[in-house]
């Protein structure tokens, strides 16, 4: 096999290593006994000094305004994401956050200059739709809550992707680190008592080196040497086992409505993905 093809065999693997082991965060995240805010904090603060370790350089932010942002736009969504899935199902905090690309297509033309087609228009309806039937399920007062807080953990990931594709080509592990450091700040007045048993606490490391630090270094190496398509089509991994891994070793299942909204939300997302990579593939063989 060729050099560049082994490289590219390797990205891919790794690509789909980091869907992986993000898609543990549901059911790990659901074991520890802790407030949610706490375990948030926690994990962030140890991914931080893991992914420095694994980067192997002292962090460049610069004074540009972009990684600040993207740092602020990263806590959000690790701290939202963490929250949701104990207020609600795993599947119905995920997959909302997986909505955070038609937040992309609603925001782009103002943010990015980039304009919304009439194709993006029904994807972004049909999201619309399958977000509407997450509630329509019987949810409790913390499910409900839980719903709207995994919607804006949609809106923080889809202004993490924005500020990501803003700042072009320069590493995003930089402004990674710096978002777990604040997201560990703000979350820090709820870390105490009740502390969590010593086996909490092992799951809590493994949440913040193997599920978050890990896969974040293993996606930004490799995302680079694949094509769009490969990387949209891989990462959806993610939000298909982490409700699989919760409802095997926790006996949780979505509701029917849910399962209907996540399948119209995976439906419009990935689509959209799929069809702007092969848009971009064709302009650059035109």
């Amino acid at each position: 096999m060729p050099t560049a093809e082994r490289t590219r065999a390797a990205a891919v693997l790794m690509l789909l290593g980091a869907a992986l082991l993000w898609s543990l965060g549901g059911v790990l995240i659901k074991w520890v006994a802790w407030h949610p805010l706490a375990i948030a904090g926690v994990r962030s603060l140890v991914a931080a000094p893991a992914l420095l370790f694994m980067m192997r350089r002292r962090p460049r932010l610069g004074r540009s305004w972009a990684p600040w942002a993207t740092a602020a736009a990263y806590a959000g969504t690790v701290i939202t994401l963490v929250a949701a899935t104990r207020l609600t199902t795993a599947a119905n905090a995920i997959l909302l956050q997986y909505t955070g690309p038609i937040y992309v297509a609603l925001l782009a033309p103002l943010l990015l200059g980039e304009p919304t087609s009439r194709r993006d228009w029904l994807l972004v309806a049909l999201s619309l739709g399958g977000i509407a039937l997450f509630f329509l399920d019987r949810l409790s007062p913390a499910g409900l809550w839980g719903n709207l807080v995994g919607l804006a953990s949609g809106m923080f990931f889809g202004c993490l992707i924005m500020l990501l594709r803003y700042q072009g080509a320069d590493d995003p592990l930089e402004a990674v680190v710096l978002g777990n450091l604040l997201a560990g700040l703000v979350c820090l007045p709820w870390v105490g008592p009740p502390w969590p048993g010593a086996g909490d606490w092992l799951v809590l490391g493994v949440l913040g080196v193997v599920q978050l630090a890990l896969p974040y270094y293993l996606y930004v190496k490799a995302i680079a040497r694949v094509t769009a398509l490969e990387s949209v089509l891989i990462t959806t991994v993610e939000p298909i086992l982490n409700p699989l891994w919760v409802a095997l070793f926790l006996g949780e299942l979505p509701g029917p409505w849910a399962v209907g909204g996540g399948v119209l939300v995976l439906a419009a997302v990935t689509t959209r993905g799929v069809l702007t990579a092969r848009g971009e593939g064709e302009g650059r063989h035109a």
